[in-house]
Parts: structure tokens; sequence; C-alpha cells
């Protein structure tokens, strides 16, 4: 089984990207972030053509999630436990957002989650981000629970090790590098998971996110923030894991690279 997690930046603005992706790396599971979509407006017929039912999580412009699967697709959860919301400035109240959805696929239980940025340390948002993450902890801790093998992937704006971003001396007194953030990192995988770390088939570090601005793709100032972290069942199956860094060269592509993972089930 090959599984991937792509944060695909707007399926919308990528959908013809997305499509030949699918054609020729032929994931059988795919967990998709920032769709920019409802459900609803999701292209479930486009994919559809291809063999990939879909399991969509989207309320608009901002935000989303999917999971796609060629191996079946039962059991889906939108949301996690006692998920937080965000209250955004002039709000009155804080509202859910489309982080996180899942589904079994071919046996295998997965999530797809986008982790919230976080902006600046000190910020609301930030809050958020760690809160959310001990609802994300909370969620995995009770879905392994259930036996495997389970996997969560996806963007967690977080690099898990200062070697996980370009030049760690860029990143003081940033977001995504901090300790509290890289503390609830290991709470996750405290509950039973490991991270399956791709091979790096060009550089020393697999990155998968660069920005779009002042040529960070060309000249590899990336980060290692789309993660994929799977128990004991998950990595012991694994026969290998790459960041296809093809997807993320050419014309308009998304700001990251997806993430993929072979696996031998039984």
């Amino acid at each position: 089984m090959r599984i991937a997690t792509w944060n695909i930046n707007s399926v919308a603005a990528r959908l013809p990207r997305l499509l030949d992706w699918l054609g020729s790396a032929e994931p059988d599971v795919v967990c998709l972030q920032e769709i920019k979509c409802s459900a609803e407006a999701f292209p479930v017929d486009e994919v559809g053509e291809l063999g990939y039912e879909v399991a969509a999580h989207g309320t608009g412009r901002w935000n989303g999630v999917a999971v796609l699967s060629k191996a079946g697709l039962a059991d889906v959860r939108r949301g996690l436990l006692d998920e937080p919301g965000y209250q955004a400035e002039g709000a009155m109240f804080e509202a859910s957002e489309p982080r996180a959805v899942a589904a079994t696929c071919g046996g295998v239980r997965v999530w797809s989650v986008y982790v919230p940025n976080g902006r600046e340390v000190g910020h609301a948002h930030y809050d958020y981000k760690l809160r959310w993450l001990e609802a994300l902890t909370a969620t995995a801790a009770e879905e392994l629970a259930g036996g495997g093998p389970f996997a969560v992937l996806g963007d967690f704006n977080i690099a898990p090790e200062d070697g996980d971003v370009w030049d760690i001396a860029e990143f003081a007194d940033s977001t995504h590098v901090t300790e509290p953030e890289r503390s609830a990192l290991e709470a996750l995988r405290g509950t039973g998971l490991s991270d399956v770390y791709p091979r790096a088939l060009k550089y020393d570090v697999p990155f998968t996110y660069w920005d779009y601005r002042a040529g960070a793709f060309p000249k590899n100032k990336g980060m290692r923030i789309d993660l994929v972290y799977g128990d004991r069942q998950f990595a012991s199956a694994v026969t290998d894991a790459y960041v296809d860094r093809e997807a993320r060269k050419g014309k308009g592509p998304s700001d990251h690279a997806p993430v993929v993972v072979d696996l031998a089930l039984d």
C-alpha cells in the first residue's frame, strides 16, 4: 500500500497538478491539507475518475482537509476529541476550523491533519495551536486503544529538530521550532507513535516546505514540517518513504511537496 500526505495549498488552484500526480505516483491513500474549499465543492468527480473515494472536511476558502482512497473508505470522522476553536480578533466567539479528518482505508486508520500555524510566539493563535495539539494527542491515544495499523499524517507546522530547518539561526524566537511546540510533538509520540523519516533523495535533509519567496526552493532553504507518525504496526510495515520534490517544481506548485510512504501489510 502506498500512502501519501500533501499540503496542496488550494485544491482548486492545484487540481490539474493533483490529478497528474495521482496518475503518476499512484498512491492508494492520500491525506490532503489546506484544500481551501467546502466539502461540497471538493472535486469528487474528477478524482473519482481515477478511482478515489473522498472524505473531505472543509467550510470555505481557508484550511480544510481530506482523505482520498482507492482502498476503501470507512468510519469517517471529522474533527478531534474536544477540539478547540479559534476566536479571531474582533470575533465574539470561538469558531471551529476544519483541520482534521480520519478514515479507515484498506484496514489502515489514517488521520489527515492541518495543525494551526501559530503565527508568532505570544499570539492567541500560538496558544490555540498548543491547545489543538493537546486535542490531537488525546484523539490519537483514543484511536490507538482500538489497535492498528494507525497513522497521523499532515502539515504539523513544527520542525521536530533543529536540523529540520535550513538554518536554525534564522528562526530565533519564531514559531515552528519553539520548545512548547516540540514538547507537544513529543507528547503525541508518547502515545505510541514514531516518526516515519523519509530518506533523503538529493539533499541531507528531506525538507517538505519551501517559501515561494527569495528562491527558497532552488536554494533548498526549506523545512521538514509535513510529517508521518505511525504506530508500531504501521512503522514496522514501512518499506520506503520519500519526499517527492518533483511535485514542488514547475509552474504554479504548492509550497509543500508530498511525503510518500510505501507499506508491506499482511
